[in-house]
Protein backbone atom coordinates (compact mmCIF):
# COMPACT_ATOMS: atom_id res chain seq x y z
CA UNK A 1 0.00 0.00 0.00
CA UNK A 2 1.26 3.28 -0.55
CA UNK A 3 2.60 5.78 1.77
CA UNK A 4 -0.35 7.92 3.03
CA UNK A 5 -3.36 5.14 2.02
CA UNK A 6 -3.08 2.76 4.14
CA UNK A 7 -6.96 3.03 5.71
CA UNK A 8 -8.23 1.69 2.59
CA UNK A 9 -9.26 -1.69 2.92
CA UNK A 10 -11.31 -2.66 -0.31
CA UNK A 11 -8.74 -2.05 -2.91
CA UNK A 12 -5.42 -1.40 -3.21
CA UNK A 13 -2.94 1.58 -3.76
CA UNK A 14 0.11 1.81 -5.28
CA UNK A 15 2.25 4.13 -7.85
CA UNK A 16 3.23 1.42 -10.03
CA UNK A 17 4.90 4.25 -12.55
CA UNK A 18 5.90 7.75 -10.96
CA UNK A 19 3.13 9.39 -11.02
CA UNK A 20 0.23 7.35 -11.52
CA UNK A 21 -1.85 6.41 -8.44
CA UNK A 22 -3.30 3.24 -9.25
CA UNK A 23 -6.63 2.02 -7.54
CA UNK A 24 -6.96 -1.43 -8.22
CA UNK A 25 -10.66 -2.65 -6.99
CA UNK A 26 -9.35 -5.98 -4.52
CA UNK A 27 -12.00 -8.35 -3.74
CA UNK A 28 -12.06 -10.67 -6.38
CA UNK A 29 -13.61 -13.87 -4.32
CA UNK A 30 -16.69 -11.23 -4.77
CA UNK A 31 -15.63 -10.00 -7.83
CA UNK A 32 -15.42 -6.92 -6.53
CA UNK A 33 -18.92 -6.19 -5.51
CA UNK A 34 -18.91 -2.84 -3.87
CA UNK A 35 -20.08 -3.23 -0.23
CA UNK A 36 -21.12 0.04 2.09
CA UNK A 37 -17.69 0.47 3.00
CA UNK A 38 -16.40 0.23 -0.31
CA UNK A 39 -18.87 2.86 -1.38
CA UNK A 40 -17.60 4.87 1.16
CA UNK A 41 -14.13 4.39 0.53
CA UNK A 42 -14.36 4.84 -3.58
CA UNK A 43 -15.88 8.57 -2.86
CA UNK A 44 -12.98 9.30 -0.17
CA UNK A 45 -10.02 8.77 -2.31
CA UNK A 46 -10.40 11.37 -5.21
CA UNK A 47 -9.73 14.25 -3.22
CA UNK A 48 -6.68 12.62 -1.51
CA UNK A 49 -5.22 11.62 -4.71
CA UNK A 50 -5.76 15.59 -5.52
CA UNK A 51 -4.20 17.02 -3.10
CA UNK A 52 -1.16 14.47 -3.08
CA UNK A 53 1.45 16.22 -5.31
CA UNK A 54 3.15 13.09 -5.94
CA UNK A 55 0.34 12.27 -8.69
CA UNK A 56 -0.08 13.31 -12.18
CA UNK A 57 -3.09 10.83 -13.23
CA UNK A 58 -4.81 8.09 -11.74
CA UNK A 59 -5.27 4.44 -12.86
CA UNK A 60 -8.18 2.78 -12.13
CA UNK A 61 -8.35 -1.16 -12.24
CA UNK A 62 -9.48 -4.46 -10.60
CA UNK A 63 -8.51 -7.83 -9.79
CA UNK A 64 -9.28 -11.33 -11.09
CA UNK A 65 -11.94 -11.75 -13.85
CA UNK A 66 -14.32 -8.99 -12.96
CA UNK A 67 -14.06 -5.36 -12.53
CA UNK A 68 -17.17 -4.61 -10.62
CA UNK A 69 -20.45 -7.15 -9.62
CA UNK A 70 -22.13 -4.04 -8.25
CA UNK A 71 -23.36 -3.20 -4.68
CA UNK A 72 -23.78 -6.06 -2.84
CA UNK A 73 -27.02 -7.71 -1.35
CA UNK A 74 -26.42 -6.70 2.56
CA UNK A 75 -25.82 -2.69 1.02
CA UNK A 76 -28.65 -2.75 -1.42
CA UNK A 77 -31.16 -4.56 1.76
CA UNK A 78 -30.16 -1.74 4.11
CA UNK A 79 -31.17 1.01 1.23
CA UNK A 80 -34.11 -0.61 0.77
CA UNK A 81 -35.53 -0.91 4.38
CA UNK A 82 -34.50 1.66 5.72
CA UNK A 83 -35.11 5.78 4.93
CA UNK A 84 -32.31 6.77 6.92
CA UNK A 85 -29.96 4.74 4.76
CA UNK A 86 -31.38 5.76 1.67
CA UNK A 87 -30.86 9.38 2.57
CA UNK A 88 -27.40 8.68 3.93
CA UNK A 89 -26.81 6.59 0.49
CA UNK A 90 -28.00 9.52 -1.83
CA UNK A 91 -25.37 12.05 0.19
CA UNK A 92 -23.04 9.48 -0.54
CA UNK A 93 -24.05 8.92 -4.33
CA UNK A 94 -23.73 13.01 -4.66
CA UNK A 95 -20.22 12.78 -3.19
CA UNK A 96 -18.92 9.62 -5.54
CA UNK A 97 -19.59 11.34 -8.39
CA UNK A 98 -18.52 14.96 -7.58
CA UNK A 99 -15.48 14.02 -5.97
CA UNK A 100 -14.58 11.74 -9.58
CA UNK A 101 -15.33 14.66 -11.69
CA UNK A 102 -13.91 17.62 -9.79
CA UNK A 103 -10.91 15.73 -9.12
CA UNK A 104 -8.19 17.84 -10.96
CA UNK A 105 -6.03 14.75 -12.37
CA UNK A 106 -6.50 12.81 -15.50
CA UNK A 107 -8.07 9.62 -14.76
CA UNK A 108 -8.09 6.32 -17.02
CA UNK A 109 -9.76 3.58 -16.32
CA UNK A 110 -9.34 -0.17 -17.64
CA UNK A 111 -12.65 -2.97 -17.38
CA UNK A 112 -12.60 -6.53 -17.64
CA UNK A 113 -15.36 -9.00 -17.26
CA UNK A 114 -18.86 -7.95 -15.52
CA UNK A 115 -19.08 -4.20 -14.29
CA UNK A 116 -21.73 -3.64 -13.38
CA UNK A 117 -23.31 -0.55 -10.20
CA UNK A 118 -20.95 1.80 -8.46
CA UNK A 119 -17.81 0.28 -10.29
CA UNK A 120 -19.63 0.44 -13.58
CA UNK A 121 -20.40 4.37 -12.95
CA UNK A 122 -17.18 5.15 -11.64
CA UNK A 123 -14.86 3.27 -14.81
CA UNK A 124 -17.44 5.44 -17.44
CA UNK A 125 -16.74 8.77 -15.08
CA UNK A 126 -13.19 8.43 -15.77
CA UNK A 127 -11.36 10.46 -17.93
CA UNK A 128 -10.37 7.95 -20.65
CA UNK A 129 -11.69 4.50 -20.18
CA UNK A 130 -10.54 1.38 -21.88
CA UNK A 131 -12.62 -2.01 -21.75
CA UNK A 132 -11.29 -5.22 -22.98
CA UNK A 133 -13.59 -6.06 -26.14
CA UNK A 134 -15.13 -9.30 -24.17
CA UNK A 135 -16.23 -7.08 -21.20
CA UNK A 136 -20.15 -7.08 -20.07
CA UNK A 137 -20.96 -3.43 -19.21
CA UNK A 138 -24.59 -3.17 -17.69
CA UNK A 139 -26.87 -0.95 -16.03
CA UNK A 140 -29.33 -3.15 -13.69
CA UNK A 141 -31.33 -0.46 -12.10
CA UNK A 142 -34.61 -0.68 -13.68
CA UNK A 143 -34.21 -4.68 -13.78
CA UNK A 144 -33.57 -4.27 -9.56
CA UNK A 145 -36.65 -1.85 -10.03
CA UNK A 146 -35.55 1.55 -9.89
CA UNK A 147 -34.29 4.99 -11.73
CA UNK A 148 -30.81 4.20 -12.87
CA UNK A 149 -29.34 7.40 -10.74
CA UNK A 150 -25.95 6.88 -9.71
CA UNK A 151 -24.19 8.12 -13.26
CA UNK A 152 -26.22 6.92 -16.19
CA UNK A 153 -28.70 9.82 -16.73
CA UNK A 154 -25.94 12.10 -16.19
CA UNK A 155 -23.23 10.32 -18.50
CA UNK A 156 -24.54 8.05 -20.81
CA UNK A 157 -26.69 10.81 -22.90
CA UNK A 158 -23.55 12.53 -23.25
CA UNK A 159 -21.10 9.55 -24.50
CA UNK A 160 -23.69 8.09 -27.25
CA UNK A 161 -26.99 8.90 -28.75
CA UNK A 162 -30.20 8.66 -26.37
CA UNK A 163 -31.73 6.14 -28.82
CA UNK A 164 -29.36 3.70 -27.43
CA UNK A 165 -29.20 5.28 -23.97
CA UNK A 166 -33.22 4.35 -23.79
CA UNK A 167 -32.74 0.77 -25.19
CA UNK A 168 -29.91 -0.25 -22.89
CA UNK A 169 -30.98 1.60 -19.44
CA UNK A 170 -34.85 0.68 -19.93
CA UNK A 171 -34.25 -2.84 -21.26
CA UNK A 172 -30.87 -3.40 -18.79
CA UNK A 173 -29.56 -4.84 -22.18
CA UNK A 174 -25.90 -5.45 -21.64
CA UNK A 175 -23.24 -4.80 -23.66
CA UNK A 176 -19.75 -6.47 -24.61
CA UNK A 177 -16.77 -3.76 -24.37
CA UNK A 178 -16.34 -3.82 -28.34
CA UNK A 179 -20.11 -3.05 -28.67
CA UNK A 180 -19.19 -0.27 -26.01
CA UNK A 181 -16.61 1.47 -27.57
CA UNK A 182 -18.55 1.32 -31.08
CA UNK A 183 -21.86 3.40 -29.60
CA UNK A 184 -19.00 5.70 -27.64
CA UNK A 185 -19.95 4.69 -24.17
CA UNK A 186 -16.13 4.08 -23.94
CA UNK A 187 -12.70 5.31 -25.30
CA UNK A 188 -10.98 2.21 -26.35
CA UNK A 189 -11.49 -1.53 -26.62
CA UNK A 190 -8.72 -3.87 -27.22
CA UNK A 191 -8.09 -7.40 -26.73
CA UNK A 192 -7.88 -8.50 -22.75
CA UNK A 193 -4.39 -9.33 -22.74
CA UNK A 194 -3.67 -5.97 -23.99
CA UNK A 195 -5.67 -4.00 -21.40
CA UNK A 196 -3.69 -3.26 -17.87
CA UNK A 197 -0.70 -2.44 -19.87
CA UNK A 198 -2.50 0.15 -22.44
CA UNK A 199 -4.67 1.07 -19.73
CA UNK A 200 -1.07 1.43 -17.73
CA UNK A 201 0.80 3.07 -20.70
CA UNK A 202 -1.95 5.75 -20.98
CA UNK A 203 -1.76 7.10 -17.41
CA UNK A 204 1.65 7.01 -17.92
CA UNK A 205 1.76 9.49 -20.81
CA UNK A 206 -1.03 11.51 -19.07
CA UNK A 207 1.36 11.52 -15.95
CA UNK A 208 4.14 12.70 -18.48
CA UNK A 209 2.08 15.34 -19.90
CA UNK A 210 1.88 19.08 -19.21
CA UNK A 211 -0.32 19.04 -15.86
CA UNK A 212 -1.53 22.35 -16.37
CA UNK A 213 -3.07 22.03 -19.75
CA UNK A 214 -4.14 18.67 -18.91
CA UNK A 215 -6.05 19.01 -15.77
CA UNK A 216 -7.45 22.57 -17.31
CA UNK A 217 -8.96 20.82 -20.31
CA UNK A 218 -10.42 18.04 -17.93
CA UNK A 219 -12.02 21.32 -15.96
CA UNK A 220 -13.37 22.81 -18.96
CA UNK A 221 -15.02 19.46 -20.93
CA UNK A 222 -16.28 17.99 -17.52
CA UNK A 223 -18.18 21.78 -17.67
CA UNK A 224 -20.50 19.74 -20.19
CA UNK A 225 -21.47 17.31 -17.54
CA UNK A 226 -21.87 19.70 -14.82
CA UNK A 227 -24.18 21.50 -16.95
CA UNK A 228 -26.64 18.11 -16.58
CA UNK A 229 -26.12 18.95 -12.84
CA UNK A 230 -29.94 19.12 -12.88
CA UNK A 231 -30.53 15.93 -14.61
CA UNK A 232 -28.31 14.35 -12.25
CA UNK A 233 -30.15 15.46 -9.15
CA UNK A 234 -33.84 14.43 -10.24
CA UNK A 235 -32.52 11.18 -11.49
CA UNK A 236 -30.41 10.28 -8.11
CA UNK A 237 -33.83 11.31 -6.02
CA UNK A 238 -36.19 8.96 -8.38
CA UNK A 239 -33.88 6.68 -7.70
CA UNK A 240 -33.85 6.79 -3.73
CA UNK A 241 -37.64 6.95 -3.86
CA UNK A 242 -37.72 4.12 -5.66
CA UNK A 243 -35.88 1.97 -3.18
CA UNK A 244 -38.75 2.53 -0.52
CA UNK A 245 -40.92 0.78 -3.56
CA UNK A 246 -42.71 -2.33 -3.86
CA UNK A 247 -40.91 -2.65 -7.18
CA UNK A 248 -37.77 -2.35 -5.78
CA UNK A 249 -38.50 -5.02 -3.00
CA UNK A 250 -39.29 -7.38 -5.75
CA UNK A 251 -36.08 -6.33 -7.90
CA UNK A 252 -33.66 -7.12 -4.79
CA UNK A 253 -36.07 -10.24 -4.20
CA UNK A 254 -35.29 -11.73 -7.82
CA UNK A 255 -31.68 -10.74 -7.21
CA UNK A 256 -31.30 -13.12 -4.41
CA UNK A 257 -33.26 -15.81 -5.65
CA UNK A 258 -31.74 -15.70 -8.93
CA UNK A 259 -35.18 -15.63 -10.69
CA UNK A 260 -36.67 -12.87 -13.19
CA UNK A 261 -38.58 -10.46 -11.21
CA UNK A 262 -42.36 -10.35 -11.71
CA UNK A 263 -43.20 -6.44 -11.06
CA UNK A 264 -46.94 -7.24 -11.03
CA UNK A 265 -46.82 -8.33 -7.84
CA UNK A 266 -48.14 -5.51 -5.45
CA UNK A 267 -47.67 -1.91 -7.15
CA UNK A 268 -45.37 0.32 -7.75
Amino acid sequence: MLDGYERYRSFRVGMPVEGVLCITLDRPGALNALDKTAHAELSAIWPQADRDARVRSVLLNAEGRAFSAGGDFTFLQEVVGSHAARVKAWHEVRDFVHNILNCTKPIVSAIQGPAVGGGLAAALLADISIASRTARLLDGHTRLGVVPGDHALLIWPLLCSLAKVKYHLMLCEPLTGAEAERIGLVSLAVDEAELQQKALDTAARLAGGAPTALRWTKHALNNWVRAAGPHFDTALALELIGFGSPGAQEGLAALQERRRPDFRRGSE
